[in-house]
């Protein structure tokens, strides 16, 4: 009697044991079943690289009047189309174009033959007319190719900013500059140096399309000629 109670509880041991065994095994299945189907999103942190301020890059936002004349020679130097770009910055510098500006230009806007330039300008500032003196139209005269548009790929379509950008760039590097430069700053050094020389705050305004005083200041302010006076030894 005993025996058989022995040989009836271990019976009912092993049963429970496959029971839980297979019920393990059904919820293993269960679970790669449903990663093998499961089409949610995954979700990944990716945190941007942090922007360092502007004078962690360059020491200034400007360049110089020599640097901008260094920065033309290379490019007039550099590969096949050495003129087109060499006018590009010059034109830039000279009008204090933006980048937009730079590249949507059109000869409709250029009267060569009374020296005058219908400077549009983008975000919303005023439009004006520059005169064209002697080095930008020598610059301008040679890149009439058809193009409604000055400043022209060798395909013949427009050039973009990302060009501009990367022409900049890399005549900054061939030029030897002492520190990396964007178009941006060309203009920056329109307002530099016509603040330098004496010229007032509201034209200069005008000049580069401002329909604030305080955007200009930032040039007035730079001026070194204000201190003059300061030392007279």
């Amino acid at each position: 009697m005993l025996l058989r109670f022995i040989q009836v509880r271990s019976a009912s041991v092993r049963f429970r044991t496959e029971l839980r065994t297979l019920h393990h095994q059904q919820v293993r299945q269960c679970k790669a079943n449903s990663a093998m189907t499961d089409t949610s999103p995954t979700i990944v942190n990716r945190t941007l690289p942090t922007r360092l301020p502007n004078s962690a890059y360059r020491v200034r936002e400007y360049l110089t009047e020599k640097e901008v004349d260094r920065l033309i020679e290379t490019a007039r130097k550099r590969g096949r189309n050495g003129a087109r770009d060499a006018a590009a910055i010059l034109i830039a510098y000279r009008h204090g174009l933006r980048a937009t500006e730079l590249c949507s230009l059109r000869w409709a806007q250029v009267d060569l033959r009374n020296g005058r330039l219908h400077v549009n300008r983008a975000k919303g500032g005023i439009e004006s007319v520059h005169p064209l003196h002697g080095p930008e139209l020598r610059a301008l005269r040679p890149l009439q190719q058809g193009s409604p548009y000055v400043f022209v790929t060798e395909a013949g379509t427009p050039v973009t900013t990302a060009w501009f950008l990367r022409m900049i760039q890399r005549t900054g590097v061939a030029g030897k500059l002492s520190f990396p430069i964007h178009p941006h700053m060309l203009r920056h050094s329109t307002g530099y140096k016509l603040a330098n020389q004496g010229e007032d705050t509201r034209s200069l305004a005008h000049y580069l399309g401002h329909r604030n005083l305080q955007s200009t200041a930032r040039y007035t302010a730079l001026a070194p000629d204000r201190f003059a006076g300061f030392w007279r030894d």
